[in-house]
Formats: structure tokens, C-alpha cells, sequence
């Protein structure tokens, strides 16, 4: 018998894991997950290695590096959708919170 064929790719293996379009995070939860941001350090960086990017002077490990910013990116931004569909569901609102 055959398995039907599923994404096996990153992007499709944690938009199953998380289920950002099921808001199942208490208000708490949720809130919390919208404050969580890169440091002032990381932030220099990613602008660092975006600059060096679009002047394009990245170095294989700097690429590698802001490839690893992206993915961890890609996970916030689940967690954060799915946080924001929470507090929409128990009647709050997520449209003050910070974005990274």
C-alpha cells in the first residue's frame, strides 16, 4: 500500500507541527509569544547582512547565517499568526503588538 505523497520541505513540515490556522493559545500564551523579538544585537547584524546582501558581498558563512535568520523568522512568523488568531478568537486584540 502506498503512502500518498505529503511536503516534506521545512515550511510544510512546521505549518503542520504549529497549525497557525488554529488559535489555541491562551490570552497569556499568546501575549507572550507576540513580545518575543531579536535583540539590539541581532538586529544590528540582520541589518549588517542584509547591507552586505544587496551589495552583494556575503561570504558563504554569512549567507549560511542570514539563511538561519530567515528560517527562524519563518517560525516566529507562524507562531506569531497563530498567537494573533488566539487573542482574535477570545475576543482581544493583537493589533498593538510590536512586530519584528
Amino acid at each position: 500500500m502506498s503512502q500518498a505523497h505529503i511536503a516534506s520541505s521545512e515550511a510544510a513540515i512546521v505549518g503542520r507541527l504549529i497549525r497557525p490556522d488554529h488559535g489555541h493559545f491562551s490570552p497569556e500564551v499568546a501575549r507572550e509569544l507576540l513580545s518575543i523579538r531579536f535583540g539590539d544585537e541581532d538586529q544590528a547584524r540582520l541589518r549588517e547582512l542584509s547591507l552586505k546582501a544587496q551589495q552583494g558581498t556575503l561570504t558563504p558563512e554569512e549567507q549560511a547565517a542570514m539563511e538561519n535568520y530567515r528560517r527562524v523568522g519563518y517560525w516566529l512568523g507562524i507562531l506569531w499568526s497563530k498567537a494573533r488568531l488566539s487573542l482574535k478568537k477570545a475576543g482581544m486584540d493583537a493589533t498593538h503588538e510590536h512586530r519584528a
